[in-house]
C-alpha cells in the first residue's frame, strides 16, 4: 500500500482533492505518504455482514478481532438466521438426503428454478446414521438405536449426544424428534422407546434431551398404547408424529392418529386429523410454509392437506391433488416446500418434482449424482454451533459484543469536512493506536497478509 501512496504523492497534478461530499478521506502529503483505506460505519458493516452467506462469514472472521467477536456473538448468529429464513428465494436453503453410502445436498433455489443441479457429497461425522430432523441449520442424526449427534454441515461442526438409554428393558422400538424451544432458547431431542411382546405394545418410555444442560431426563405422561411412525415433524414450536393405536404386529391392524408435544412445556396432546386419514395409505406429516401438512398417498395421486389453525379439525383443508408419475410405484416422501411463485417441491422416491399449483402441471428436476433417497430434510445454512450453543447469552458473550462495538468505533474516524462527517470515514493509521486492528491486504487474497490475525 506504501508504494501506491508514494506514487500518488509524486503526482500532485493527477490527485483529486477531497471535498465535503467526498466518500473517501485521503491523508495529506504533509501528514503521511500513504493513502488511508476507507471504512464504513460500524452499523453499516454489521448490516452488510448479516446478509452474507455463511461461507463468507467464516472467512471474514480472520479479518480482525472485532469482526471475529461480532460474527461469533449469539445476537449476530440469531439475526443472521432470521434474515436467512425469511429469504423468499431460498438462497440459503438446502435439501439434504441420506443415500445408500453417504449424505448428499443440493440448492433449493436451483431446484425451483428448474435448472440441472448436481448433488454434492457431504463429509459426515458417522456412517450408517439416518436423519431425524432439522432446526435452524442443525441436523439431528441417529444410528437407529441409542446413538445421536447434532450436526451443522455448513460450518462442519457436530456434537455427539450422551447415550439415550432408557430404564425400559428389552426395548425394540426407537423413535426420535428434534426441535427448538423458543421460550428457553434451547434445542431438544425427544426419544420414545417401546417394547413389544406377543405382537402388542407392552410398555413405552419417553426421554427428553436438552442441549443447554447436555443431559437426558424421563417424562412419564406419554399416552399409552401409541406406536409413533417415522421421525417427529417440527412446526411452530411443536413436534408432531403420525401414530397407530392398538397396533397388532401379527395382523398389522390399528387406528391412525396424530399426536404432538410442545417443546416449551413438554405436554402431549392428540391432534384432530382430516378425513383423509383411514381412506388413503402412506400418511406422512410435513411442513408447508408455517403450517402442519399431511400427504395422503393413494394409488394414482397424492392429496396435500394443511391445518390452518392448530387443533381445529375444521381448519384442515385439502389444498392440492398431485398425480403420481407412475400410478402405484412411487410414494411421496417429505420434505416439500412452496416457492413464492406457487410451485411445490416434492420427492417421489428418488425423483424430485415441481408441482405448479396454478396450471396443475409437473416438471421433474434433473439432479446429477443423486443416488438413492432413504430420508431427506430441508435445512437453512446457519452459524448455529451445536458445541457452543448456550441457553442464554453469557457474560463472556456480552463482553465480546461490547468489545467488538468499541473496537469498530475506535477504528472509525469520520471525514470532518466543512459540512460535517461523511458516510464513509477513514481508518486510523498504525501511529494513532498500536492496539487497533489492521485491515487485511485484500489484493493478495490472504487475510493474514497485512493484517493482525485474531487469537482464539
Amino acid at each position: 500500500m506504501e508504494s501506491k501512496g508514494d506514487e500518488a504523492s509524486h503526482q500532485p497534478s493527477n490527485r483529486i482533492k477531497p471535498t465535503s461530499h467526498s466518500q473517501f478521506s485521503v491523508t495529506s502529503m504533509q501528514d503521511s505518504s500513504s493513502l488511508a483505506i476507507p471504512t464504513l460505519l460500524p452499523e453499516l458493516i454489521t448490516e452488510i455482514l448479516l446478509r452474507l452467506p455463511v461461507k463468507s462469514l467464516l472467512q471474514f472472521k480472520c479479518v480482525s478481532k472485532s469482526w471475529l467477536a461480532l460474527i461469533s456473538s449469539q445476537d449476530f448468529i440469531k439475526t443472521h438466521l432470521s434474515l436467512s429464513a425469511k429469504n423468499e428465494d431460498y438462497n440459503h436453503h438446502k435439501l439434504m438426503w441420506r443415500s445408500c453410502s453417504n449424505f448428499k445436498i443440493c440448492s433449493i433455489r436451483c431446484l425451483l428454478c428448474g435448472s440441472v443441479v448436481e448433488a454434492s457429497d457431504l463429509e459426515y461425522p458417522y456412517k450408517s446414521f439416518n436423519i431425524v430432523g432439522s432446526a435452524h441449520g442443525l441436523i439431528c442424526l441417529t444410528d437407529g438405536a441409542y446413538e445421536l449427534i447434532l450436526w451443522n454441515p455448513t460450518i462442519s461442526k457436530y456434537k455427539k449426544l450422551p447415550a439415550s438409554r432408557p430404564r425400559l428393558k428389552n426395548t425394540n422400538i426407537f423413535t426420535y424428534g428434534f426441535g427448538f424451544d423458543e421460550c428457553h432458547d434451547d434445542y431438544k431431542v425427544v426419544g420414545i422407546f417401546g417394547r413389544y411382546k406377543n405382537g402388542l405394545l407392552e410398555d413405552t418410555q419417553v426421554n427428553i434431551y436438552s442441549l443447554s444442560s447436555d443431559s437426558w431426563r424421563s417424562k412419564d405422561d406419554f399416552p399409552g398404547g401409541l406406536q409413533l411412525l417415522q421421525s417427529g415433524t417440527f412446526v411452530n414450536g411443536k413436534l408432531y408424529w403420525a401414530t397407530i393405536s392398538g397396533l397388532n404386529l401379527n395382523n398389522g391392524m390399528g387406528t391412525r392418529g396424530i399426536i404432538s408435544v410442545d417443546m416449551a412445556d413438554e405436554n402431549w396432546e392428540k391432534v384432530e386429523q382430516p378425513s383423509c386419514v383411514g381412506e388413503d395409505f402412506g400418511l406422512r406429516l410435513g411442513v408447508l410454509g408455517n403450517y402442519l401438512s399431511i400427504l395422503c398417498n393413494s394409488h394414482s395421486h397424492v392429496n396435500l392437506w394443511v391445518m390452518k389453525k392448530y387443533g381445529v379439525k375444521e381448519s384442515w383443508a385439502k389444498m392440492y391433488t398431485i398425480k403420481r408419475p407412475i400410478p402405484g410405484k412411487y410414494v411421496v416422501t417429505t420434505p416439500f416446500c412452496m416457492s413464492n411463485k406457487g410451485e411445490i417441491l416434492v420427492v417421489f422416491g428418488s425423483t424430485s418434482a415441481i408441482y405448479n399449483t396454478k396450471d396443475d402441471t409437473i416438471k421433474y428436476a434433473e439432479i446429477t449424482n443423486f443416488g438413492s433417497c432413504m430420508k431427506s430434510a430441508f435445512y437453512i445454512e446457519s452459524l448455529v454451533c451445536p458445541i457452543s450453543h448456550q441457553k442464554k447469552r453469557t457474560a463472556e458473550d456480552t463482553v465480546r459484543m461490547e468489545a467488538a462495538k468499541t473496537q469498530m468505533n475506535d477504528d472509525y474516524v469520520p471525514d470532518l469536512g466543512s459540512d460535517g462527517p461523511s458516510l464513509i470515514g477513514s481508518r486510523r493509521s498504525s501511529d494513532d493506536s498500536n492496539n487497533a486492528d489492521r485491515v487485511p491486504d485484500l489484493e493478495s487474497g490472504n487475510p493474514s497478509i497485512g493484517s493482525r490475525r485474531s487469537s482464539d
